[in-house]
């Protein structure tokens, strides 16, 4: 083609050309968008490396990413000449550093960069060499394009000038991404409340959270999150006071027992049990006991047959809260997602001053509920992870608790005593597909294969490892001196899969009912056999077991919203949802209302504002 007529063409297709974003852009965005995907398939694998692994319903997913990838970088857009190469280059060199970022940490902690992290970066001064040692050398194509995209920019100086401001492209972008973004949110989130997909919704693991939002929508919702809901709010002095009248009132004068102080001095074990319901204590299938390690137990603890799960959004997280430091979990979202940093008088502190050694541990990511960070502030002053156990077998989420528990009897060992260990198992999450060779009971096919069925087994798994590893304290000498506390952190079958239980065949009455019970029992070798039928819940485990180690009641009477279930003459428990069960009805106002007094505790960081 004669180069007149070229250059004719070019003329006229000036005005066209001129309409549309640069080759410079489009290119960064196609590559900054495959970035992403890459991440966001990386994150999904479960040995964290440069293996892919997509998920089902990934379509949504992608439409999503692509939006907040567009969105992302319509901004260079609304600069001209040289300026729109530069900011261009900018943008994805921005993207490329925060994805490789958030993989570094990914791999190392199990999830991504948070405002909450950006303020505490003096926690990494000594972290280099970790640090380091999570970098890849395929990491490096994170950056290629932005390496190549530089040495352009200074090769051709002069490229670029005739570039317009292109504020229409700028404006269509927005208006069909975030229309996309919101009807999806609208769809998904509101409509169908979370059933089939979630969009703007804190998940209990990071990496679902990051997959339905992508990389960008992710630090931006997040970073929303923080700024708008996480923020600390200040108490009028009407409030405080409110709080404070509530506490006075939720005071008992009840005469000790002789359960107070018992154990003062001994190690204690606080085992929390995924999934273990109430309903499966002393109770047998086609003459198998399900749990024989807990019945037997029974014969040597205190047990509360009528004690609730009390957990709300951030289920096992808002167990470990109730738990530990006796409050009511905020209304909306996870606890240990929107305020990891509070100050609690918990029970690791109470135990401290008695000169405990104190410690957390769950084979899991560190960022799976935010728990590593909430346990620490919350006054444990170690904290074990999965990085800290060898993965020598997988089952479900993780380690199985039959490795985990082996692995910690060596560290209880070696723990300062005396002790304080929270431990935390998982084998027996939902889905309840145990494998095949774990399954001792003898079950009917067409039951086995029911989450009925794979619950009995799982649970049958997880009390037989119980009994491995309290036989394993007694054998290391442990257990003459220790006192171990068992609760489920919430239901297992009822919670997730009730609906299923009315289609299996034939129907047990002990199973149908959903009473919403986890166990609670305190075992201590050759105490003999106690029940306490008083109704409590999770949030009155802290009084409770501090009663019997000898911790002051004046410690925690006024930050406690639990109760002492050894003495007191009060029969309820609040559930999560605002239900009030027991016999004390008089009380039902005054308990209710705990749930939104606790919502102003945690938003306010009330007793760090208290201790002030």
């Amino acid at each position: 083609m004669p180069v007149l007529q070229y250059e004719s063409i070019k003329r006229n297709l000036r005005p066209i050309i001129d309409l549309v974003p640069d080759p410079f852009w489009w290119g960064s965005f196609i590559i900054g968008y495959i970035k992403v995907i890459a991440f966001m398939g990386l994150t999904t694998s479960w040995n964290n490396s440069w293996e892919f692994y997509f998920v089902n319903n990934y379509a949504v997913s992608s439409v999503i990413a692509l939006c907040f990838t567009l969105l992302f970088f319509s901004a260079p857009l609304l600069f001209k000449g040289r300026s729109r190469l530069w900011a261009t280059w900018v943008f994805s060199a921005i993207l490329a550093f925060l994805l490789f970022a958030d993989l570094v940490y990914y791999r190392g902690y199990g999830d991504f960069l948070t405002f909450h992290l950006i303020a505490q970066l003096a926690n990494l001064e000594d972290l280099g060499g970790s640090i380091v040692s999570l970098i890849y050398l395929p990491d490096a194509l994170f950056f290629i394009d932005c390496l190549l995209g530089l040495l352009l920019l200074i090769v051709k100086r002069e490229s670029g000038k005739e570039i317009r401001r292109q504020i229409p492209w700028f404006l269509l972008i927005c208006v069909l991404a975030v229309g996309f973004i919101y009807s999806a949110h609208y769809r998904y989130d509101r409509v169908e409340n979370g059933q089939n997909q979630i969009v703007f919704r804190i998940c209990w693991t990071p990496t679902d959270t990051m997959r339905n939002l992508s990389p960008v929508g992710y630090h931006f919702y997040e970073g929303y999150v923080y700024f708008k809901e996480n923020q600390v709010i200040e108490l009028t002095p009407e409030q405080k006071e409110e709080i404070g009248n509530w506490y006075v009132q939720h005071q008992e004068d009840s005469p000790a027992d002789q359960y107070q102080g018992i154990f003062a001095g001994q190690n204690l074990i606080l085992l929390q049990v995924e999934s273990l319901e109430n309903f499966v204590i002393n109770q047998s299938y086609n003459g198998q006991e399900i749990t024989p390690t807990l019945n037997r137990l029974l014969q040597d603890s205190i047990y509360f047959p009528n004690f609730y799960e009390q957990v709300w959004n951030g289920t096992t997280s808002d167990a470990e809260l109730l738990t530990n430091a006796s409050v009511y979990p905020v209304r909306r979202g996870s606890t240990f997602f929107r305020y990891p940093l509070n100050e609690y008088n918990s029970l690791p502190k109470l135990l401290v001053e008695k000169g405990y050694t104190t410690q957390a541990s769950h084979p899991d990511n560190a960022g799976y509920w935010n728990w590593v960070q909430a346990l620490s502030a919350m006054g444990f002053a170690n904290t074990l992870d999965i990085t800290d156990f060898v993965m020598d077998e997988k089952i479900g989420l993780g380690l199985s608790d039959g490795s985990y528990l082996r692995q910690m009897l060596p560290i209880l060992e070696q723990s300062g005593q005396p002790f304080y260990d929270f431990i935390i198992t998982m084998t027996s999450h939902g889905p309840f597909d145990l494998p095949q060779e774990y399954r001792e009971l003898e079950i009917e096919p067409q039951l086995d294969r029911t989450k009925l069925g794979g619950y009995f087994q799982s649970i049958r798994y997880v009390d037989k490892q119980i009994g491995m590893f309290i036989e394993s304290l007694d054998q290391k000498g442990l257990l003459d001196n220790t006192v171990i506390v068992i609760y489920g952190d919430h239901e297992g079958i009822h919670k997730y899969y009730n609906d299923e239980l009315a289609g299996i065949q034939p129907q047990e009455d002990w199973w149908m009912e959903n009473d919403r019970k986890v166990p609670l029992i305190i075992y201590k070798k050759d105490m003999g056999p106690k029940v306490i039928e008083t109704t409590g819940g999770q949030i009155d485990v802290l009084p409770t077991v501090a009663y019997l180690m000898g911790i002051e009641e004046e410690k925690y009477a006024g930050t406690a919203q639990g109760r002492n279930l050894l003495t007191t003459q009060r029969d309820y428990a609040v559930l999560a949802d605002g239900t009030f069960v027991g016999t004390s009805k008089e009380l039902e106002d005054h308990a209710v209302k705990g749930l939104t007094l606790s919502d102003l505790i945690i938003q306010s960081n009330y007793f760090d504002q208290k201790e002030k």
